[in-house]
């Protein structure tokens, strides 16, 4: 069996057992989000860094033992998880940093992070015996739960703003979803999948009230801290077989349970001391989607993020358009817990990130990928890193999302096409055109 010890509510503290709730506090209704409680003193008995060292499982699957799933839980056949992480010395260098590594998630099975999190909804609704799954998303998620259902065969309904990007609803279209495009925001789609799921019995897959997201999501954690300590040079790996993380995490933030789902990760990893220190927790968002950020200026810290109402979320990220973050309470305590901060960008420093982003490490970025590299650059100006920090940035999601996005970013950068003429005259033509 696995090694969860309860389901406890962030509200009142109460804890249940797995099979007593299948997603929130029933005493809070669809606020009172739940934490999953591991015994991280069983799991230390069997399960150490030393038993990955020649594991050649490189998915999220690696980590099963910190996972809310059963051992013998068939999992899904694509692969997600072990992405990229790329040391940034370019990107570093302008910023005064010496130490910059972006972590690309960009590269999972469906091109976001959220493919993390829909692993887990497949195998816990499948060990559950669901016949459909369901979630509301911007897209990503929606995306990542397609493609997973298409993998193995499991009928889902997906509930998206008719606003998503055409990319997105074209890859739920192609893995064969059934997709209600709703004529509403994210906060609009999503209350209609809290209906849905509870009118017809489907397992519900929905950010910020299925536990089981977050644990999906803070594998990206395990991943950095892990591949940190293969890279070369002096580290912390060598004593007594620790992992190494980093000093600082860079992250955007919408719906708050990627960044709650960071946290939870290295959580784990200082429990089972793995690690040596709690890294800082840097959540960015946009101006427009700014609701954790404006909370935690206003100091409404643990249940008080509660107290505030909902915004009007409009930003050109639509991937972390949130008007009323669903896992606040833990976004909330991913940055007040760490000593980190929460970071605003506007949609212009957004787009201007893509190709610099692109360009300095050769990672393309979509809108709310790149706005976890504009909050690092906004925390340079303010001063909220040293030159000595290590610093991991995450970039959520495939820049091929959002190409229209894109294509504005490079126009607002002054890079454009030439248009030549099939014949070696025109090119040099333009060749000297452009002084080359």
């Amino acid at each position: 069996m696995n090694h969860i010890t309860s389901l406890k509510c962030l509200i009142c503290g109460k804890e249940y057992q797995p099979d007593e709730i299948d997603y929130v506090c029933p005493d809070h209704g669809y606020e009172g989000i739940v934490d999953v409680q591991y015994d991280y003193g069983l799991i230390s008995l069997s399960f150490r860094p030393q038993n990955l060292a020649d594991d050649r499982d490189y998915s999220i699957w690696r980590y099963k033992p910190l996972l809310p799933i059963e051992p013998d839980s068939p999992v899904p056949p694509l692969a997600v998880g072990w992405t990229p992480l790329y040391e940034a010395p370019r990107l570093a260098a302008p910023l005064g940093l010496k130490h910059l590594w972006v972590k690309d998630d960009g590269r999972q099975a469906t091109a976001s992070f959220k493919d993390r999190a829909s692993a887990i909804a497949v195998v816990k609704a499948q060990e559950k015996g669901a016949a459909i799954i369901t979630t509301a998303s911007t897209g990503n998620a929606a995306a990542a739960l397609s493609g997973i259902c298409a993998s193995v065969q499991q009928p889902n309904v997906i509930f998206v703003p008719e606003t998503a990007p055409p990319a997105k609803i074209a890859q739920l279209l192609t893995f064969g979803s059934t997709v209600m495009l709703v004529h509403g925001t994210y906060d609009d789609a999503f209350d209609l999948c809290l209906q849905a799921a509870e009118t017809y019995g489907w397992y519900n897959r929905n950010t910020g009230f299925n536990p089981y997201m977050s644990e999906g999501k803070k594998t990206v954690s395990f991943e950095i801290c892990e591949q940190l300590s293969l890279t070369p040079g002096p580290s912390p790996a060598g004593r007594g077989g620790m992992w190494q993380a980093p000093d600082a995490i860079f992250v955007s933030v919408g719906d708050g349970c990627i960044i709650g789902g960071v946290h939870k990760g290295l959580r784990d990893l200082l429990e089972l001391g793995w690690i040596d220190h709690m890294p800082r927790i840097y959540g960015v968002q946009a101006a427009g989607s700014n609701f954790m950020a404006e909370a935690w200026q206003a100091g409404l810290y643990g249940l008080r993020v509660l107290e505030k109402p909902p915004i009007d979320a409009h930003t050109v990220a639509d991937s972390i358009s949130a008007g009323l973050p669903r896992d606040r309470i833990k976004a909330m305590a991913a940055v007040v817990d760490t000593g980190g901060a929460y970071v605003t960008v506007t949609d212009d420093e957004i787009l201007a990130a893509i190709p610099v982003l692109a360009r300095g490490c050769g990672v393309f970025a979509e809108p709310a990928g790149a706005t976890s590299y504009a909050g690092l650059v906004k925390a340079v100006e303010q001063g909220l890193v040293s030159p000595d920090d290590r610093i991991v940035v995450i970039n959520t999601g495939s820049g091929l999302k959002d190409v229209k996005s894109a294509m504005t970013a490079v126009e607002q950068a002054g890079t454009r096409p030439y248009r030549v003429e099939p014949n070696l005259a025109d090119l040099q033509r333009v060749m000297a055109e452009i002084g080359r």
